[in-house]
């Protein structure tokens, strides 16, 4: 399947470590993901990679037992092309 490549920000409830370390892991375990960001004091957790954002955000929740939230989703471009936006450390 021909995916998109986004950067997409989710609204998850990390409440201590352990929620934190649950996330982490998930995402580590997701082939699609190029990069990702967790912001335990707002809550946020943001992805980028060639991916389908509901796919991704479906897969997170069944991974945590956690409900996920689509905050925002935006088309970028890969690391190397054009401008090299989309990518976070």
């Amino acid at each position: 399947m021909d995916y998109r490549f986004y950067c997409m920000t989710l609204r998850m409830n990390i409440d201590c470590n352990g929620c934190y370390r649950r996330i982490r892991r998930a995402l580590l375990q997701m082939q699609e993901l190029e990069s990702y960001q967790i912001d335990k004091k707002h809550g946020r957790v943001s992805v980028c990679g060639a991916f389908s954002p509901q796919d991704v955000a479906i897969k997170i929740r069944k991974r945590t037992n956690r409900r996920v939230e689509i905050l925002e989703v935006r088309e970028a471009s890969p690391a190397g092309e054009g401008e090299g936006a989309g990518h976070m450390p």
